[in-house]
């Protein structure tokens, strides 16, 4: 900015507020900080309504009171809806200033997806929305706006590549070579149970290694670059898939050190069981799809939020099966009637016949031959029956809400990856 005074003011619905030039240059607000790039006071008046060069006063004609939670944001980096206010009539404020749906909080995305869907605004793009705020912008304009954010655009892009495979052609391309990757690594896995394995192994061993070693190379520098891009470190270390990558990954590397101690056969007692272990748990590698796809991201989403109704159910099928298996027991083996079950033995045994038949899996293997124990087993089948399907009816409702959840949000990522197509 090459005019007007070190402190800028910014009149957002009569409300002032005062910054100096320099956090201004750095301001989260895209609309905010294009300002500091403005050379002349036209450039100025394309980004606001109005200008007071004496006070070096910026006028915007927007909601106030939707401004004031905008620099909660700008603060503590949790942006939240209005009370009382649209939310469609605030996403326009967000989209004026330069934010996305996707920097709401959880819940607040929740009721603007839910919002968008009952008015069938779901099929339009964010870019038809975003035009008022932005048809002012200019391809000149765009260049030191990208100056401006400079390391940190590059870790947020990097971010966004690594962590979100929707977000832009890049990430699709990393996301699909990060799929061969595993499903290699699943078919040398499964390939390494067969019986001839062994001795195609020893024909080809430097083969074998060779593809093992860029497998888990590849898996072991995308965990790093996005711990490195990370915004929370110890966020990222937290969460479940990334738990879970350095589960896949560490068993390579233990087993490598293994060998190099001087362990490296199958054979060699509680070390050799213990490297079977390790090799079996590289099929953990198959939890990375769930970054990829939207049905397991839709299962895990489920799952986390329906942990209450999942505990209720375990909860059933426990009391039910401990009240069946007893009774099994004393019916079929306990009353000692000369025709003693030795499938029911004890009640724990009898435990597998009730989980099996409440489930109507029903093996065969174990089933009862009094007549006491086969009414039984009915009440059980019958009970099980009513017993799963009482709290699967809430799992079914928040599986199908997560699911609608995840599709429009694939769908906005994949309308602005058609938008940077296009440009």
């Amino acid at each position: 900015m090459k005019f007007g005074k070190s402190i800028c003011v910014l009149n957002v619905g009569g409300t002032r507020y005062a910054f100096t030039r320099e956090v201004i240059r750095d301001f989260p607000l895209r609309r905010v900080s294009r300002l500091h790039a403005c050379a002349t006071e036209k450039e100025v008046l394309e980004l606001c309504d109005d200008y007071d060069r004496d006070r070096n006063e910026f006028f915007f004609d927007r909601h106030a009171q939707a401004f004031v939670f905008i620099m909660l944001y700008v603060r503590s980096g949790k942006l939240r809806f209005v009370p009382g206010v649209c939310e469609l009539s605030f996403y326009t404020e967000m989209l004026y200033w330069g934010l996305e749906s996707a920097h709401l909080d959880s819940c607040c995305q929740k009721r603007l997806d839910d919002r968008m869907s009952d008015i069938g605004l779901d099929s339009l793009s964010e870019g038809d929305i975003r035009v008022s705020a932005d048809e002012s912008q200019s391809p000149e304009e765009s260049v030191p706006r990208t100056a401006l954010t400079g390391r940190a655009r590059w870790l947020e892009m990097m971010r966004k590549t690594f962590e979100e495979p929707n977000s832009s052609l890049a990430a699709q391309l990393l996301a699909s070579v990060s799929v061969i990757f595993v499903i290699v690594s699943m078919i040398m896995l499964c390939a390494s149970t067969l019986p001839d394995w062994d001795t195609a192994k020893r024909n080809t061993v430097e083969e074998h290694r060779i593809v093992e070693a860029v497998c888990i190379g590849w898996f072991t520098a995308e965990c790093i670059v996005r711990f490195l891009v990370a915004k929370d470190k110890w966020e990222f270390l937290r969460r479940p898939l990334n738990i879970i990558d350095v589960i896949a990954i560490t068993p390579y590397y233990v087993t490598m050190a293994m060998a190099r101690a001087g362990m490296p056969g199958a054979g060699l007692g509680v070390a050799g069981v213990f490297l079977r272990v390790l090799r079996m748990m590289r099929v953990f590698w198959l939890m990375k799809l769930a970054r990829h796809f939207l049905g397991l991201q839709t299962l895990g989403l489920t799952l986390r939020r329906c942990y209450r109704e999942m505990v209720m159910l375990m909860v059933f099928v426990c009391v039910a099966m401990a009240i069946y298996s007893a009774l099994a027991q004393l019916l079929e083996h306990g009353l000692d009637l000369g025709t003693q079950n030795h499938d029911y033995a004890s009640i724990p045994a009898a435990a597998w016949w009730v989980i099996i038949s409440m489930t109507t899996v029903g093996y065969g293997d174990v089933y009862p031959v009094t007549i006491g124990g086969r009414v039984l087993g009915g009440m059980c089948v019958v009970s099980g029956i009513v017993l799963l399907a009482l709290p699967i009816t809430f799992i079914y409702h928040s599986f199908v809400q997560c699911y609608q959840e995840l599709k429009m949000r694939s769908a906005r990522y994949a309308r602005s990856l058609s938008a940077e197509m296009l440009q």
